[in-house]
Order: structure tokens, then sequence, then C-alpha cells
């Protein structure tokens, strides 16, 4: 099974085909609210903002596991992000990353490209990024800042 046979729960139901960004690039995050790497909404957006017209869209998805700190609803979620960081990429449904409930989009994700520790992922603001085909190409820590993918991101977009 691959990425493309797969969908993303939306906030307040109803899902979302991944086969819909068949050949784009894709940045599958996870993200929270009230985590100190929450700031990166901010060059998730200047990514989004500078590559969607190139075929590059940002897919985020809130989670709950790392600290607690997604706390809120999907509608204080996207006003979150919407106020605070002018968000305009996609927001999914909260989702578990890890664990027996872990979205399958993630399992996908985890399986393709493992990380340091293993698959598991271990903190909010893991990123993924899926080339055109969608092959997982690479996975980025937390501490990786959004603007350390433009290369990368750049030689996918051809």
């Amino acid at each position: 099974m691959g990425l493309y046979d797969l969908s993303a729960k939306l906030p307040g139901g109803g899902e979302q085909s991944l086969a819909d960004y068949r050949g784009k690039v894709l940045l599958i995050v996870n993200t929270a609210s009230k985590c100190g790497f929450t700031p990166q909404y901010e060059g998730l957006e200047e990514l989004y903002r500078d590559y969607k017209d190139r075929g590059f869209e940002v897919l985020a998805f809130p989670c709950n596991q790392f600290g607690a700190q997604e706390p809120g609803d999907a509608e204080e979620i996207k006003n979150f992000c919407s106020l605070t960081y002018d968000v305009s990429f996609p927001l999914m449904a909260k989702i578990d990353v890890n664990g027996d409930d872990a979205d399958p989009i993630f399992k996908h994700l985890k399986k393709d490209k493992t990380g340091l520790l293993g698959s598991g992922i271990k903190w909010n603001f893991t990123k993924f990024l899926v080339d055109r085909d969608g092959k997982t190409v690479s996975r980025h820590a937390p501490t990786t800042k959004p603007e350390q993918l433009r290369k990368e991101i750049e030689e996918l977009l051809g």
C-alpha cells in the first residue's frame, strides 16, 4: 500500500484522499500549538507560500501525544494557527502518530523513514518530505527548522 492509497481525517469529519496530492512535493508534519517548536509554523507557512505555485504542499497533523501540547479542539487549533501565524496550508484532524492508534499515514511514513532512535516519533514538528511520486525521501527532526529544507524542496520540485 502506498501513500496515495491513504486518506487524512479532516477537522469536523470527512476525509482528504492523499491521491489528490499526486504529482506534488509534500512536507508532512506533526504539529502542536503549545510547544517550543510552535514558531516553526511561521517557517512552514513561508515555504508553503514560496513554493505552492510550483506544486508544493504542507500537510499539518496536530497531535497531543507529546507533553499534552495540543489540548485544543479543531476550531481552537485552526484559530490559533490562523491568528498567530497566518497559516493557509491544510490543517488535518488531530491524530496520534505513535502507538496502536497511530494514524495510517504516519505508520506509512515511519516505516519508510526511521529516525535515529527507531521508527517512533519523538516529538512535535517531525517532518517528512515526500516526492512527486509519493515516495518518502527524507525525515527531519523537530530541531530542523523549515528554512533548512529549502534546498531539498527545490531539488524535488525540479
